[in-house]
């Protein structure tokens, strides 16, 4: 049953690209048989301005005067000690597993 559905969901598929094709290419017979067409005439290039000669170099930033020093009256703050770990546990080894090689083909 679910074979059938998919073939016909297939066929389906099949019957709308090709009657797609046949809209398609009956706009396109139609498009080469229009007479001729008069052509565009080509414009003149329009003539750009020069731009400005910007200079390469930027100028100087400004200085930037000395940050304000904190007041001794806050203190530093520190962090507390990491605590001790314990190291990990040896992990057991993995068996070794045989390995078997194909029969000789005569």
């Amino acid at each position: 049953m679910a074979v059938s559905m998919n073939y016909s969901i297939i066929f389906v598929m099949v019957a709308l690209l090709s009657l797609s094709s046949i809209s398609t290419s009956h706009g396109a017979r139609s498009l080469l048989q229009l007479p001729n067409l008069p052509t565009i005439p080509s414009l003149p290039k329009p003539t750009m301005p020069q731009l400005p000669n910007f200079p390469l170099t930027l100028p100087p930033l400004p200085s930037i005067a000395s940050l304000p020093t904190f007041p001794s009256v806050v203190p530093k703050m520190t962090l507390p000690p990491l605590p001790t770990m314990n190291p990990l546990p040896n992990m057991p080894s993995l068996p070794n597993i045989p390995t078997f090689s194909p029969p000789p083909s005569n």
